[in-house]
């Protein structure tokens, strides 16, 4: 399984944001995520300044680390391509009749649920709880 550093996430979604604007060609995965990236303009000069890599983003300051916002959004992204967990795909769908077909208002609720099941898991030692994860998703879709 590839898991890779945070330098190389954040190069691959600053070198994919680079090959958009440059129109070259660029992969499958590139192209989602310089997509990602594109529906996320407060990130676009972050994303072009070359130290980019090294910044910090501390929650204590009330900062929103990009990277981890669009890393989750392509995590995402990819749990709905092949519905995994079972049952996201349906569970967005409700986020998505929620928010007036508003893709990325949808997305978002499940980017929030699956911060929140991480943040869990991560706090209690435990594997991530997918059922949690989904069932959190399908109640945000009800609201």
């Amino acid at each position: 399984m590839f898991n890779p550093s945070r330098d190389q996430v954040r190069q691959f979604f600053i070198e994919s944001w680079r090959k958009h604007r440059e129109k070259e060609t660029l992969s499958q995965m590139e192209d989602i995520a310089a997509e990602l990236v594109f529906q996320h303009p407060e990130y676009h000069a972050l994303l072009e300044h070359p130290d980019a890599v090294e910044r910090d983003f501390a929650p204590e300051d009330g900062q929103i680390n990009p990277f981890l916002h669009l890393s989750l959004h392509l995590a995402i992204h990819e749990q709905l391509s092949i519905d995994q967990p079972p049952g996201i795909r349906s569970a967005y769908d409700g986020c998505l009749r929620r928010h007036g077909d508003d893709r990325h208002a949808a997305l978002h609720e499940l980017l929030e649920a699956l911060g929140e099941t991480l943040f869990e898991a991560q706090r209690s030692g435990k594997p991530l709880d997918a059922l949690a994860y989904v069932e959190n998703v399908r109640k945000r879709g009800k609201h």
